[in-house]
């Protein structure tokens, strides 16, 4: 009994050092090998004493087993020390079960100096140990019959039972820092998977790496940093109140769609049949009339709602921008619907989709807007699909090779798209302001009040209409993001991108308040969320000087150059102070000092809003020679291309790097200024033609809420994932291509559901409608 329960064991040893032994001669006959047709010394120098593969041969279940008696006392979870042994024995014994735990397993193959981090193994073969074997034993018992059968049955049920695995194994990952051998000029981080009995906690595990690591000569070039299992079933979903929360708000929601819907149906079937009775009245009428009888006729129909009207009441035909103020009046003639079928109405998906697909914009709305922002929204999801897919493959060195390319600027530099953001945000804030304004609707709503309460009165309702317009799918987004990471933390092989998992239970107060920009990056929830803060934040500022710009307008400008100068300033002394130098190496490099926070930002906000403001004074209607309109266009496409790959091969000194840092950002929205400029006064061309395709409407309007679902896309692509991903120049365009078009589809479903129905109810409750008979 003894000899049958140790036997394996030592055979198995052997066979360990047997292979040592012969990795050992290799070697050194390689060495000789070597040294025979070359310079003796100099190769006998620098002979590697063992190959790259044992170099990173940094968890072995043989060296465990070897190392097992000495760290086994570190192991205090009850059955895995004898589960352990038992999967010594069993790849001893040459088990098919112990076999694919240790095929399970990842182990170095190729691809270190190219950036393999992820040596992951396989999970779902090692979560599929455990059931294979039950399953052949329910297939062998299916159509068996006869002695011989039976007898045969038996003996290959018996021999299934034999090989099957006797625990459930599990998966656990390993994190470790390396840099042995001289081999990185950097540390790196390294992922293993390891397939062990599912008895062994994180912490035996992370005590026997430890242990098998102090064994090795060069252990103190190895440092042991973690173990996760994503195989321990610790976090559900029905234990989070955030997920009652959620799904009590889509129910209800779900709820509101379909009724909405079925009353719109319902409501525009009967004035279907009405406009039939209308027609039929006139028909009669008319026959009546050319019968001699020279009767006249009272239409009963005329005063019933048509659905344009209700149309027009509800302003889906108005742009469904997400600057639409609250102040613009909804100009209808009747309104026979009371303000709860309004709002039930403003749940309609069919209307709602037709408003959001609608091929016409509103008066107050240039339409090269809704090219910009579009592309601009395909760029930032370029960059971010870039960012995560590169984090997660098993080639991420290839970003350094890419990066040398010319064309590669395009994405390294698209931080750029934000700017184009923030430019449109402050030009559709102040041009509808100062339309709505010279309509004389601000006066009808502060009519009666000091000058200071009007604009007070005016701030507030701004502020307010900005907050509910944009809050509830934001909110909903941010608790898809707290559920979605908090799960991805516990279950998937890689580690989450960031710490949203931990951050949004905590900070998410600071989003709702579109604060978080203020705070440390390392506690921001929903990292993307930060240009909302700070278009928040400019937002707030923009309403302050719009209100005082309308009586004071030589005093609203000082303040724009004032603040555009002191964000120049401080930009440059935060990058010059920090040695920043911009380059493609590291384009979010001083993230938590330049990149997110608002005093560095402001420039393209401010800048937009003294376009909208000079659209505005001049109606669009700007004469330009033909001379000034070439010189424009040269200088706009000169700087946004000096911008995107004017640093290729380029390298700036402390001063330089300092003045692109703080100038750079203003001088996109200028080169955009004088396209929004041209476009609109009839100097555009075939890009106007481009920008304003009613294509591009629904993309545009469908935009904010690309940008909040558009991360939960990729990181849900990357997280559920259980290999790390290979990248090349065609896979990178079918994965960014892929993320494009899901992340409309979802977005187009979330502004259905929580965008659409709010910005159609926010008009109906706006002050500024007239009052019903």
């Amino acid at each position: 009994m003894i000899l049958r329960i140790f036997l394996p064991t030592v055979l198995w040893l052997i066979v360990i050092v047997r292979a040592e032994v012969t990795d050992e001669n290799f070697s050194l006959h390689t060495t000789q090998h070597l040294a025979e047709i070359g310079d003796n010394a100099t190769v006998h120098d620098h002979a590697p004493e063992k190959r790259l593969r044992d170099l990173l041969d940094l968890f072995n279940i043989a060296t465990v087993s070897i190392a097992w008696p000495r760290i086994a006392h570190e192991v205090h979870t009850p059955n895995c020390s004898s589960h352990m042994m038992e999967y010594f024995r069993g790849l001893a014994a040459g088990k098919l079960w112990a076999l694919k735990m240790d095929d399970a397993s990842g182990h170095y193959t190729a691809g270190f100096f190219f950036g393999n981090n992820y040596w992951m193994g396989s999970i779902n073969l090692c979560s599929a140990i455990a059931t294979d074997d039950a399953e052949k034993v329910m297939q062998f018992g299916e159509g068996k019959g006869g002695l011989a059968s039976s007898l045969n049955y038996k003996h290959d049920v018996r021999k299934i039972r034999s090989d099957r695995s006797p625990f459930v194994p599990g998966f656990f990952i390993l994190k470790l820092l390396f840099n042995g051998h001289n081999l990185t000029h950097t540390p790196r981080t390294l992922f293993i998977g390891l397939c062990l009995p599912s008895s062994c906690s994180e912490g035996d595990v992370l005590a026997i790496a430890k242990g098998i690591n102090e064994d090795r000569s060069d252990s103190q070039q190895t440092t042991i940093l973690d173990v996760r299992s994503p195989t321990k079933k610790r976090y559900e979903f029905t234990s989070d109140p955030t997920f009652y929360i959620l799904l009590v708000s889509v129910i209800c929601v779900s709820c509101l769609l379909v009724v909405g819907t079925i009353y719109d149906l319902i409501l525009t079937h009967e004035l279907k049949k009405r406009a039939e009775m209308k027609e039929k009245s006139k028909e009669l009428a008319t026959d009546l009339n050319s019968g001699g009888l020279g009767c006249i006729t009272y239409d009963l129909t005329s005063a019933m709602p048509t659905k344009e009207k209700i149309d027009k009441t509800r302003g889906l035909n108005n742009n469904n921008s997400d600057e639409n103020l609250a102040v613009e009046s909804l100009e209808h003639q009747e309104e026979n619907l009371s303000v709860f079928a309004e709002m039930l109405l403003s749940f309609s998906v069919v209307t709602n989709f037709k408003a959001i697909c609608d091929s016409s914009v509103g008066s107050d709305t240039i339409p090269s807007i809704h090219g910009l922002r579009a592309v601009s929204m395909a760029w930032v999801i370029l960059g971010h699909t870039c960012i995560i897919v590169f984090k997660y493959s098993d080639n991420m060195d290839l970003r350094k090779t890419v990066e040398k390319e010319f064309w590669f600027q395009t994405i390294s530099n698209g931080a750029f798209s934000v700017d184009t953001f923030f430019f449109i945000s402050g030009f559709l804030v102040a041009y509808i302001y100062f339309r709505t304004n010279a309509k004389g609707k601000l006066e009808k709503l502060s009519k009666g009040v000091s000058e200071v309460t009007a604009g007070v009165l005016h701030f507030l309702g701004l502020v307010a209409y900005r907050f509910m317009r944009l809050t509830a799918p934001y909110l909903f987004v941010l608790g898809c993001v707290e559920l979605l990471m908090k799960y991805f933390e516990q279950y998937s092989v890689f580690e989450p991108p960031t710490m949203d998992h931990a951050n949004c239970p905590k900070y998410w107060w600071r989003n709702v308040l579109y604060i978080n920009t203020l705070f440390p990056v390392g506690e921001m929830c929903m990292l993307w969320s930060w240009y909302l803060a700070n278009d928040t934040q400019f937002y707030i500022i923009g309403a302050v000087i719009l209100i005082l710009a309308v009586r004071h307008l030589r005093v609203a400008a000082a303040v724009v150059a004032g603040i555009m100068v002191s964000s120049w300033g401080i930009t440059g002394l935060i990058a010059y102070s920090n040695n920043h130098i911009p380059n493609a190496d590291d384009p979010l490099a001083l993230f938590d000092m330049i990149y997110d926070k608002p005093w560095t930002r402001i420039g393209p906000y401010m800048i937009g809003m003294s376009v909208g403001w000079i659209l505005f004074r001049t109606n669009c209607q700007i004469r330009m020679s033909r001379l000034t309109v070439i010189l424009g266009w040269m200088m706009s496409s000169a700087t946004g291309l000096y911008l995107i790959y004017g640093l290729y091969g380029q390298e700036l000194n402390k001063l330089g790097g300092a003045a692109y840092s703080s100038l750079s950002h203003s001088a996109w929205a200028l080169s955009l200024a004088w396209i929004i400029i041209a476009c609109s006064t009839g100097y555009g061309g075939y890009v106007n033609t481009f920008l304003s395709a009613p294509c591009i409407y629904p993309f545009s309007r469908a935009t904010y809420c690309a940008y909040l679902v558009h991360p939960i896309v990729i990181r849900i692509m990357a997280l559920n994932s259980t290999a790390p991903l290979h990248l090349g120049t065609d896979s990178m365009m079918i994965y960014f291509f892929g993320q494009l078009v899901c992340s409309y589809l979802l977005a187009f479903i979330v502004s259905l559901a929580f965008e659409a129905p709010v910005v159609t109810m926010l008009k109906i409750m706006s002050p500024s409608r007239k009052k019903r008979i």
